[in-house]
């Protein structure tokens, strides 16, 4: 199963997310609560975010304070080293060297040439996403960037086939920062998780004590509207 999966994720395809949070207990109820996840606890500080007994996500202790509490978009690649050098090489800067995890797969974090900050998926043993898509599940993720034609030119040499190949069916765009935040707000990537209604889910957000950031607005690829969570972790509501 776990090959077949990691077939349809080709180099540059969305496969995973993950949340960096000070309080993994406290992330399950949230998300629990909003999306109907159940959780898999893995090595103490992980939990394994399920929907129907699929993985969707992932919520990870952070352990230094210093760093930022958010939800990172991993994208697939068959040689995680080689993505990194190449990511380098195109101006982008290696955050974390490619390391195993465990038998699960090879990971790594690094940023585009204007710093928003993504990670790499090499997998064994942990393909991806087991469902996405459907409500509850990961449905896309956009670049807020400051240069969008900079970007485009980017990630399209980076993932040339998994934005503009044949089969190519894209689950990230791009779009200047200035569309949704304020001017100075940093580039970085949203995810966007899959609602049946954005205004309902957004009653939810703010019963579970997240709050509005962004309210609805329409893309060329949905209903949007941007949240954060109890902890204060951005992510975005999409129905299609």
């Amino acid at each position: 199963m776990a090959e077949n999966r990691a077939s349809v994720y080709g180099e540059g395809v969305p496969c995973w997310v993950d949340a960096q949070l000070p309080d993994v207990e406290a992330g399950k109820r949230f998300y629990g609560e909003l999306f109907g996840w159940t959780f898999e606890d893995w090595f103490g500080s992980f939990a394994q975010a399920l929907k129907d007994d699929e993985p969707v996500a992932a919520l990870v202790r952070k352990v230094d304070g210093r760093l930022p509490t958010v939800w990172t978009v991993y994208f697939a690649t068959p040689d995680a080293p080689a993505l990194a050098r190449r990511i380098r090489d195109a101006g982008g800067q290696i955050v974390s060297a490619p390391v195993p995890a465990g038998e699960l797969g090879v990971t790594a974090l690094v940023t585009d040439p204007e710093g928003a900050v993504f990670a790499l998926w090499q997998p064994e043993e942990h393909p991806g996403f087991g469902k996405r898509h459907e409500p509850g599940t990961f449905a896309w993720a956009e670049l807020y960037a400051r240069d969008t034609e900079a970007a485009n030119t980017f990630y399209g040499d980076l993932f040339q086939e998994a934005l503009f190949g044949e089969d190519a069916d894209p689950d990230f765009g791009r779009a200047p920062v200035s569309d949704v935040f304020p001017t100075q707000m940093p580039p970085h990537f949203l995810v966007h998780f899959a609602v049946e209604d954005v205004p309902t889910a957004l009653e939810d957000v703010r019963r579970l004590g997240g709050r509005v950031q962004a309210p609805p607005f329409e893309t060329s690829y949905g209903e949007v509207a941007v949240v954060t969570d109890d902890q204060g972790a951005s992510f975005a509501l999409l129905r299609r």
